[in-house]
């Protein structure tokens, strides 16, 4: 004769609770959540991180000097594009972050040309 009872599973214990009309106090990490297919995830992760595939900040910087000129691209940089569509724009010199930003709509139209890069709106120029 078992002197302790075989505890409920996990889902039992809730619907026990939920039927008693008890909180659910079981801490946020613990909940499960439901489960993935492995390559859907690691495709999704793939995406998120552009592993394998050209993003449009190395398409950028492929054709850096050609947008700004190798005079201005010797001394800037793009750094990266946030989510609103700004290109971060780093530049070394003050001249050359003034000539940046007196040629921003030609250098974004520039950009906008290149594959994968149309979401690009506006650049920042900061010293970098």
């Amino acid at each position: 004769m078992p002197t302790n009872p075989e505890p409920f599973s996990f889902q039992a214990a809730k619907l026990i609770n939920a039927l008693r009309r008890l909180p659910d106090t079981t801490p946020a990490r613990m909940k499960k959540r439901p489960t993935k297919e492995l390559g859907n995830l690691v495709e999704e992760l793939m995406i998120k991180y552009q592993v394998g595939r050209a993003s449009p900040e190395q398409t950028i910087r492929d054709h850096w000097a050609e947008i700004v000129g190798p005079a201005n691209a010797h001394y800037s940089h793009a750094a990266q594009i946030d989510p609103r569509g700004r290109l971060a724009v780093l530049a070394g010199h003050a001249v050359v972050r003034n000539e940046l930003f007196m040629h921003r709509k030609t250098i974004v139209e520039r950009i906008q040309k290149l594959p994968g890069c149309s979401q690009v709106r506006e650049i920042n120029v900061r010293a970098g």
